[in-house]
């Protein structure tokens, strides 16, 4: 982001994830941002971000590699790599995230941007309260966002940046390669049930059919994203980002109401 005359990098971790993605391409269209994208591949797309291959389980190696990145603004964190359980999953994504911001500390940044999700609220372990809401308590541990969120308090007070948390629900765009995407999960679906000449059933139990379910469009997120990192108010704070176009709560059985009509038309 443009201070002073200056343009400045702003690291985005996992860029090529389904949120990663739209945020690069978010930021593409806005001008001055100058990004460098972490991730182990080559993009797939055009953009303007500089790429760099960097393993962030590797402390050593990630500080070499992010030793050169200089007039940080904002960091955008957006990884995920999944445990054999749930402790395991805390101990994996923590250290990722420690790995990355210990390593660009002693280079400066003023805001750390947290990509959090569902399972913030417990969506892994069954029903939760929905809408659900930033002040909503926790369920009870282990959760690795509780960890790193808890990381980031305590490290932003003593270090001197700010940090604001954004928690989707299930996000759905496009991206390439990448499984955890709702709306690649039901394109599947659709064109197995379509080959096989079965009707479009709701693929889930009577009672998710008629839950009030959240969903995240991608670009809403990445927008999101950007402001948490921009706006001076939202520091040290963490905040819902659920909506789309079409307000991005619904339910299975109106869902599947829409579906049906798309295809008759």
């Amino acid at each position: 982001m443009r201070h002073d005359g200056q343009t400045e990098p702003c690291p985005c971790r996992r860029a090529l994830g389904i949120t990663g993605r739209n945020l690069v391409q978010h930021l593409d269209t806005l001008d001055p941002w100058d990004v460098v994208a972490l991730w182990r591949r080559s993009p797939d797309f055009a953009t303007r971000a500089t790429f760099l291959s960097v393993d962030l389980l590797d402390r050593q190696a990630c500080a070499t590699a992010l030793s050169a990145i200089r007039g940080i603004a904002h960091v955008f964190f957006c990884a995920y790599s999944p445990g054999v359980d749930e402790f395991a999953s805390v101990e994996i994504n923590l250290r990722l995230l420690v790995n990355l911001i210990e390593s660009l500390e002693s280079n400066g940044f003023e805001r750390l941007v947290l990509v959090e999700g569902a399972k913030w609220y417990g969506a892994h372990l069954g029903p939760y309260r929905t809408p659900a809401k930033e002040a909503d308590p926790r369920h009870l541990p282990p959760n690795f966002y509780y960890d790193q969120e808890d990381y980031v308090r305590e490290r932003a007070a003593l270090a001197g940046w700010t940090w604001a948390a954004i928690r989707p629900s299930g996000i759905c765009g496009f991206a390439s390669g990448n499984p955890m995407n709702l709306s690649t999960a039901l394109a599947v679906y659709c064109v197995i049930s379509k080959d096989l000449g079965l009707p479009l059933r709701f693929p889930g139990k009577p009672d998710a059919f008629r839950a009030l379910c959240e969903m995240t469009d991608a670009g809403h997120l990445a927008r999101a994203l950007v402001w948490a990192a921009a706006d001076q108010r939202c520091a040290n704070e963490a905040f819902k980002a659920n909506k789309d176009s079409s307000g991005g709560i619904c339910r299975g059985s109106g869902a599947k109401l829409r579906f049906v009509s798309q295809d008759r038309s």
